[in-house]
């Protein structure tokens, strides 16, 4: 690859660009190609002033020696049916680039820290400046991982504590360490700052107290040896071993469960006669609960005492964490742990009072709380600022200690956006992975006044997107397609927005303009039943009232945060499973299907099964004695063994990080050479795993059990993904498609419960349609199906609508509206409303 050119700033004056934009969009009408200007030759110095970013031969995935022109200083969208080819655009080609320049200037040692991508298949980029990627990911798995700790507010926050908290009379200043129950300094003694403590009481360490000691009343104690050589110990110590549990003294009861002391006697075996006397050690319920727990290498013996434990909030931090001095210490009124508790709303307004005092005023106080003091001020104003970017986010429900694990990719992505918003950064790409993705519509207006806001600031915004509305409040579009996978990788149109309607190629183009007409009215089905909730209380439900139609497809919408999951993932999921008409519950949600490459697409869904017994009916595999088993990837036999079936193998680089490379040995096909000599068809079964569904479908049209898995994941919109496609490689959205997929090819008889929680997340309005097609499907067969969304196009094809709200958090947990959805296109106080009539009108 030729070595990054130094580039010059652009000279270009923003009218001129304006319209340069539009002369390209002209100029390529046709769809055929890029946008380059006439006479301009990659490379050459021109190209790299005249505020363009210029990819040539650009062949990552399915890209097919893409070149293209992209504007910077632009809100550019990429669009494209899934599976086209846009992220590997956007993501795997210009991103990636750009970070492979920057960490080239990073000393080799410092490079090692750095988790660094491929290096693209692309022949040059001019023009590219640094850029940063805002991607979809999940929370991370740590329990300590909270919104607080990812936005780093709580970094301020602790500050805030330390140097303006109203401390006790007497107390010593803490250090802002000491408001972190992350820290030593910060976390509390007993839980460790988890908050979470396990206690041994005498309820869980005592099952039936109207037994002796000697005969088992203490239940935490060990069987067999140890529990007699315990008790013997206890009777050496003067204790009543014969006597019932509950008649001995509360005070010996709590020594006997609860001392910190292990005093030694010595033990004199009475129903021994060949024992000899020996020095016993005693050990308390707890001490050997807790013990066994935190030393002892046994999972089973873990396992075992911990039915003798009773975990909750930890009763000397209250399960905030921290330290009583910390929880000593206030800010307006509230502890640091109560302020974290609040939404971010709420600790907008408890900042306010404070960042809005002028600097005389807070020169001048002369309070001793250190509340009204210019370091008070100053970082009150700073955090105020900075809440009230996520606040203008649409995330203002959530709190500052809520655990990352459990938000939504999308919220993650917005919490991140933030903080890129307000870091000041000047002249860079900022490429981001649907962030609309998880948004209600009218959450959906502020975050494009936040890519406006990026691009105010002098940077250009490269967004993967399939919302049309914010595809067309963009300057720019790349469509990408036609198809998917091998169909896709060929950039349909680069220009102004308005350019696509004439691209006849592209399947994006009719979504971007308004229907002629609304949507033809049809007929609800009819319901069958009725699933009532009363008194509902979980997260923000509170005393909840709804009945839930059965029979048809019900669409639960409503803002983020409206309680939208905790009714349909929590309640109903639990409460369906117990009525008569349901006879199963099926959820399907946007969990990993595996977390290992050994899980793929093919496995899950079970059409390798049938692969693999289709290649040992082969004439080949019987003249050799091979079975079904002999084409397994996870077992000894037909698998690589220097790989171990994995298809790659771990490089270690001397001052670099280690990366994954294809197996020398077998060349990524997961299997050795013997077993390659069986064709099916004149196909290996490594090239079946590396087809796609679309490509496979014909291939293997004469197995039935393949046939029938392989239809259901091309109704879902799936036809992109290769057979071998590993499960750490798919997106939320897929695996939920997937899980429907293999829920739509089995032959059930109805009343079934599907649940499924935003699966149109990664959709093209395209899929979208095919999706809401096969939802139809399962409903019209006597199941009902409940789904949480926030496309329009799905909730206005649905029989019942139930809408959440009326806003988020605290200010959620009701149901606004419900009925069909014309009918909750009509109600006043929906923030649903305006969207879908104007989805129902066209």
């Amino acid at each position: 690859m030729p070595a990054p050119r130094t580039t010059r700033p652009s000279t270009t004056s923003p009218d001129e660009t304006a319209r340069h934009d539009a002369a390209a969009g002209r100029e390529d009408k046709s769809g055929l190609g890029a946008t380059a200007r006439p006479g301009a030759t990659a490379g050459h110095d021109d190209t790299t002033r005249d505020g363009f970013i210029r990819v040539r031969g650009a062949r990552e995935n399915n890209l097919r020696d893409v070149d293209v022109d992209i504007p910077r200083d632009r809100i550019v969208a990429f669009t494209g049916i899934s599976g086209s080819g846009k992220s590997s655009l956007a993501f795997g080609t210009v991103f990636a680039e750009a970070q492979r320049r920057f960490l080239e200037s990073v000393a080799p040692y410092a490079r090692r820290l750095i988790a660094q991508g491929s290096t693209p298949h692309v022949d040059s980029i001019t023009g590219l400046p640094p850029a940063v990627a805002l991607q979809q990911r999940r929370g991370a798995p740590s329990s300590r991982s909270t919104v607080g700790t990812l936005t780093t507010l709580s970094n301020s926050t602790r500050m805030l504590y330390s140097r303006a908290g109203t401390y006790p009379e007497g107390a010593d200043q803490l250090y802002s360490d000491s408001f972190s129950p992350n820290t030593v300094a910060g976390a509390c003694p007993r839980c460790h700052g988890l908050g979470v403590a396990h206690e041994v009481t005498e309820a869980s360490a005592v099952r039936d107290p109207s037994l002796s000691i000697r005969d088992g009343a203490i239940t935490a104690w060990p069987g067999a040896w140890q529990g007699k050589n315990l008790r013997d110990v206890t009777a050496g110590l003067g204790y009543d071993i014969e006597r019932p549990w509950r008649e001995l003294p509360q005070e010996d009861r709590d020594w006997l469960l609860f001392t910190e002391e292990q005093p030694v006697v010595e033990v004199h075996p009475k129903r021994d006669r060949v024992a000899k006397p020996y020095k016993g050690r005693f050990w308390s319920a707890r001490q050997f609960v807790l013990h066994t727990l935190a030393d002892s290498q046994s999972e089973t013996q873990r396992n075992k005492v911990l039915q003798f434990v009773e975990s909750g909030p930890c009763s000397l931090c209250g399960g905030t964490g921290l330290t009583r001095a910390a929880l000593a210490v206030t800010f307006g009124g509230r502890t640091i742990a109560e302020l974290n508790a609040l939404p971010l709303s709420g600790v907008a307004e408890v900042l306010r009072p404070v960042a809005e005092l002028t600097d005389a005023t807070a020169a001048t106080s002369r309070t001793s709380s250190g509340e009204r003091t210019e370091v008070a001020v100053t970082i009150a104003r700073d955090l105020l600022g900075r809440v009230e970017v996520l606040t203008g986010l649409g995330l203002g429900y959530l709190s500052l200690d809520r655990a990352t694990p459990t938000l939504s990719p999308g919220e993650m992505q917005r919490l991140r956006i933030a903080t890129q918003l307000r870091s000041g950064l000047f002249g860079v790409v900022y490429v981001l992975d649907e962030p609309s993705a998880g948004l209600h519509p009218a959450d959906a207006e502020p975050l494009v006044q936040v890519l406006e806001d990026l691009r105010a600031s002098g940077n250009s915004v490269f967004v993967v997107e399939h919302d049309m509305r914010i595809v067309r409040r963009a300057d720019w579009i790349v469509d990408v397609g036609p198809g998917a996978g091998s169909a896709g990788g060929t950039v349909l149109y680069s220009g102004p927005v308005d350019g696509l309607a004439d691209v006849e190629a592209s399947v994006t183009r009719r979504f971007l303009q308004p229907r002629a007409s609304g949507l033809e009215a049809r007929p609800p089905r009819r319901r069958i039943g009725t699933l009532e909730l009363r008194g509902v209380t979980q997260h923000n439900l509170r005393d909840l009232e709804v009945d839930v139609p059965l029979g048809v497809l019900t669409a639960v919408t409503g803002v983020s945060g409206s309680g939208k999951s905790s009714l349909v993932g929590g309640v109903l999921a639990n409460q369906a499973a117990e009525h008569p008409q349901v006879s199963r519950v099926v959820e399907v949600d946007q969990k990993p299907i595996g977390r290992t490459p050994r899980s793929n697409l093919a496995t899950y869904t079970g059409l390798f099964d049938a692969v693999r017994a289709a290649f040992a009916a082969t004439d080949d595999a019987k003249a050799r004695g091979w079975t079904a088993g002999r084409f397994s990837f996870n077992v000894v036999g037909g698998r690589c063994e220097v790989c171990q079936g994995e298809g790659s193998v771990s490089v270690e680089l001397l001052f670099l990080p280690g990366s994954w490379a294809p197996c020398p040995e077998c060349h990524g096909s997961r299997y050795n050479d013997e077993t390659l000599e069986v064709r099916l068809d004149g196909a290996t079964i490594a090239d079946v795993l590396g087809m796609t569904v679309d490509e496979a479908t014909p291939f293997l049209a004469d197995l039935p059990a393949a046939a029938r898995a392989l239809d259901a994941l091309q109704q879902v919109g799936l036809g992109y993904l290769r057979l071998g496609q590993p499960a750490p490689e798919l997106s939320g959205g897929e695996a939920q498609r997937i899980k429907l997929a293999t829920e739509l090819q089995r032959a059930r008889s109805g009343h079934t419960l599907y649940l499924l929680d935003e699966p149109t997340t990664g959709l093209h309005p395209a899929d979208v349609e095919r999706l809401t097609e096969q939802l139809s499907r399962l409903t019209d067969a006597g199941n009902t199906v409940v789904v949480v969304e926030h496309a329009m196009s799905v909730v206005a094809a649905a029989d019942h609508v139930i809408d959440m709200g009326p806003s988020g958090g605290d200010e959620g947990g009701q149901v606004v509206a419900s009925g069909t959805p014309a009918e909750v296109a009509a109600s006043p106080s929906s923030r649903t409303a305006p969207y879908l009539r104007a989805e129902l009108e066209g």
